[in-house]
C-alpha cells in the first residue's frame, strides 16, 4: 500500500482552501515588508523606533533596525509559506520539521540582535 505524499485539490475542504489562501497572503505581506525593509524604505516596524520620542527618531541610526525587522519578516514569511504548504500537502511532518527550526532561528535572532543593539549603546 503506497502512502500519498500530496493531497489532491479535490481532497481539500473549503476551509482548507480558505486557510491556505489566507496563510499565503500573510506570507506575501511579510515578504513584501521584508523586501521594503531590506531596501530601507517605508515605515520602520521596530519597537525601538516606534516607542522612541520624536527627537530620538530624528537622530536614530535606523539601518540596524531596518535590518533586524527585514530578517524577522523574511523568517516570518518562510514560516507562513511552510504552514501553507503543510495545509495544502496535508503533511504535518513538514510543519514540524520545517516550521520549528524557522521559529527557533527567528526567536534566537530577535534576542541576539536586540541584546547586541542594547550593548552597543
Amino acid at each position: 500500500m503506497q502512502r500519498k505524499v500530496f493531497a489532491s485539490v479535490d481532497q481539500m475542504t473549503p476551509l482548507d482552501i480558505i486557510t491556505a489562501v489566507f496563510v499565503f497572503i500573510l506570507a506575501a505581506a511579510c515578504l513584501f515588508l521584508a523586501i521594503r525593509h531590506f531596501m530601507q524604505r517605508g515605515f520602520l516596524l521596530n519597537n525601538a523606533y516606534i516607542f522612541a520620542s520624536k527627537q530620538e527618531r530624528e537622530s536614530m541610526d535606523k539601518k540596524p533596525h531596518y535590518m533586524q525587522s527585514a530578517v524577522l519578516f523574511a523568517l516570518l514569511s518562510a514560516g507562513f509559506i511552510a504552514t501553507g504548504l503543510s495545509i495544502v500537502l496535508k503533511n504535518a511532518k513538514l510543519l514540524f520539521y520545517v516550521l520549528l527550526p524557522i521559529c527557533v532561528i527567528a526567536i534566537v535572532y530577535a534576542i541576539v540582535s536586540s541584546v547586541r543593539d542594547i550593548t552597543k549603546k
